[in-house]
């Protein structure tokens, strides 16, 4: 099912684009560990409320694999997210998204080094014009101004965060045989558990900080859209079409995060956007055309 991976991976990227907008416009309004708490509070909240009878038949599998599931949501969803939020607080938009796209990367080689598996020259052309293309958006058509870039505090926390989401997108390929809903509200329920212990710790630095009613809207789009939809949808590329070619999609996340910024925030779409985004998917296509073919035919492994 290659197109209707593409078309999940391609969603997903767009709802984690508005998900890099929310988290900057969310500063002043919400606090970080606040956000990600209520984030997953409402995601767990709405995906219980249509799965609750799925989950009690999903039962004797998700007692076998709590402890995976629960890692799931705890990495992949509250780290990732709580780190992305606090990261914003301390550098710069073009560090967080040059440091956001080094996720393909890092994925690219633990697979190879754990398990070997295989990239070819086609793929590597391909992660190089999307990176060039993120690359080209985040310095705003300048790449003289990546020469200036230093790490600072929020630029170590993205760094986590980058590791985060490539170990939750490698242990997916051990993802138990469970119907997308359980898939889903499992781990929300481990991040939105974890995430709470983050909250007391903002709290008791004084730091913790109500949403107010822009906070509100913020929460409620980052739980529906980036927290459900994109999660479901990316899951599911992954699992046709495996974690290497899947992740090759990720780079259109600070793209769709530039052009979104472009119509919410009403700033102006520059020639290099384009460039960027044509880029980005002319990559996606080298990738996926020269991708390494299998000696023989691939037997069905969930979740890779």
């Amino acid at each position: 099912m290659p197109f209707a991976a593409y078309i999940c991976l391609v969603v997903a990227a767009m709802c984690w684009g508005g998900n890099t907008v929310a988290g900057k416009l969310a500063i002043g309004h919400v606090s970080p560990m606040m956000l990600t708490t209520i984030r997953w509070f409402l995601a767990t909240a709405l995906i219980a409320a249509i799965s609750l009878p799925q989950l009690k038949r999903d039962w004797p599998v998700v007692r076998k694999n709590l402890p995976l599931l629960f890692f799931y949501g705890i990495v992949g969803y509250t780290l990732f997210n709580a780190m992305l939020y606090s990261a914003v607080k301390y550098t710069t938009a073009i560090n967080v998204a040059i440091e956001q796209a080094g996720i393909p990367m890092l994925i690219f080689l633990l697979n190879f080094l754990f398990f070997r598996t295989g990239v070819s020259l086609a793929q590597i052309l391909g992660f190089a014009m999307t990176l060039l293309g993120v690359a080209l958006t985040a310095a705003h058509g300048d790449l003289a101004t990546l020469l200036t870039l230093g790490l600072n505090t929020g630029d170590a926390l993205m760094l986590v965060a980058v590791a985060a989401y490539s170990v939750y997108t490698i242990f997916l390929r051990w993802k138990p045989p469970l119907d997308w809903r359980t898939l889903m509200a499992v781990p929300a329920l481990g991040a939105m558990l974890s995430a709470v212990p983050l909250l007391i710790w903002e709290a008791s630095n004084g730091e913790a900080r109500l949403p107010d009613g822009t906070g509100w809207l913020i929460a409620l789009y980052t739980a529906t859209f980036a927290s459900l939809m994109a999660q479901v949808f990316y899951i599911k590329g992954v699992e046709w079409i495996g974690a290497n070619r899947a992740a090759l999609f990720i780079n259109l996340v600070p793209v769709f995060g530039t052009l979104f910024s472009v119509v919410l925030l009403a700033e102006q779409l520059h020639l290099f956007h384009v460039i960027a985004l044509a880029l980005a998917l002319g990559g996606i296509a080298v990738a996926e055309k020269g991708r390494p073919k299998p000696a023989a035919p691939a037997k069905p492994v969930i979740g890779g």
